[in-house]
């Protein structure tokens, strides 16, 4: 379908080269899709639009031919955010000129888009402990040591000897940002790296951490483990990691490593053990007592014919975890017997002749 880039920008086709560009940078500012309320679609057809009608070269090509003509289709598809720069040289005659459009002011101060600044954030911090499968099925709470970076607590994180008495940061001049050149082409604002973007600075450093803001000290740091933790798992403690001067402190992530138990062992919430029986009893059926975690007991009943490997439930006596309670799973092994005194033999050989 023919494209007519006269309208898209809004301009006749009589329209000078500087009523184009001022075209473009209205609906650019409009409908830049990191703006509020913009619109991706138009910003990209008023870019392929601008593109075309900014080049004398293109312009005559697409007056004689429209958009089907050649190097016309798709000429906005590029990247930063729907600029496309491919073959783009300062000065040259073919090139993209931007002229008088202001990257920095269209994109809200930085380039590539009109998002606000992020504020400045320490590492986070990663560590493993070890539990032990019953603390995983029933929570417990757990001591760590972490070496860290943290807020000065004689200058509550300034860097100043007096957190009141600052000044006006001579690299910014009290804006908090600088600007510096891209590509040696257009301006952007950048993060002063003076003051950090408050625009102020401390008048004398603090004596305790010498004007950083923060020191490196040992932390214990108390955290509760929650009930049916699984083996591998992240918990995740804010503000907990490595702290930063006019920034965010970063977070501790700690890993969870579950010892394994001799008896038991977990499938999502269920709780899974083992139970050995000779082999008289699985022909007769018995009764066994498994001794729970939180040292109580359960009996179970085994009917008689029961084979090697059948599964017994028990529910509601498994794991409590986020997905509801889980079920006690028992398996049965049979214990077959190495050796016989000769009444048991015979005992056996009797089964043996009625087909058991």
């Amino acid at each position: 379908m023919a494209k007519d880039y006269y309208k898209t920008l809004g301009v006749d086709k009589s329209a000078s080269a500087d009523e184009i560009k001022k075209a473009f940078r209205k609906i650019a500012h409009k409908h830049h899709p990191d703006k509020p309320g913009g619109d991706e679609k138009k910003f990209k057809e008023a870019n392929e639009a601008y593109r075309v009608l900014s080049d004398d070269k293109k312009r005559a090509q697409y007056d004689r031919f429209g958009s089907a003509g050649p190097n016309m289709g798709g000429a906005g598809a590029g990247g930063f955010g729907g600029f496309d720069f491919s073959g783009f040289q300062q000065g040259s005659a073919g090139g993209f000129d931007f002229g008088d459009i202001d990257l920095g002011d269209l994109f809200g101060g930085g380039f590539g888009g009109g998002r606000r600044s992020r504020r400045r954030r320490g590492s986070d911090i990663q560590t493993r402990v070890k539990i032990s499968f019953k603390d995983a099925v029933f929570g417990v709470k757990k001591k760590i040591d972490i070496n860290h970076t943290q807020l000065c607590d004689e200058c509550s994180g300034t860097g100043a000897d007096n957190p009141s008495d600052m000044k006006t940061c001579p690299e910014c001049n009290g804006q908090g940002k600088i600007q510096t050149q891209m590509m040696g082409i257009f301006a952007t604002m950048t993060e002063c790296p003076t003051c950090h973007g408050s625009g102020k600075i401390p008048k004398s450093a603090c004596k305790k951490c010498r004007g950083a803001g923060v020191k490196r000290e040992k932390e214990t740091i108390e955290f509760t483990i929650p009930a049916g933790i699984n083996h591998g798992d992240t918990l995740r403690i804010e503000g907990r990691g490595e702290a930063i001067k006019d920034g965010q402190t970063g977070d501790l992530y700690i890993q969870i490593e579950v010892e394994p138990h001799k008896q038991f062992t977990r499938s999502g919430n269920d709780l899974l053990t083992a139970i050995e029986i000779p082999l008289s009893n699985a022909v007769l059926g018995t009764n066994y007592t498994i001794d729970m975690l939180d040292e109580s007991s359960i009996d179970i009943k085994i009917p008689g014919g029961t084979q090697h490997g059948t599964k017994l439930r028990v529910n509601g006596k498994g794991i409590d975890g986020r997905s509801g309670k889980g079920n006690l799973i028992a398996t049965v092994k049979v214990k077959i017997p190495k050796k016989l005194s000769k009444e048991a033999k015979q005992a056996v050989e009797l089964l043996q002749k009625e087909g058991y």
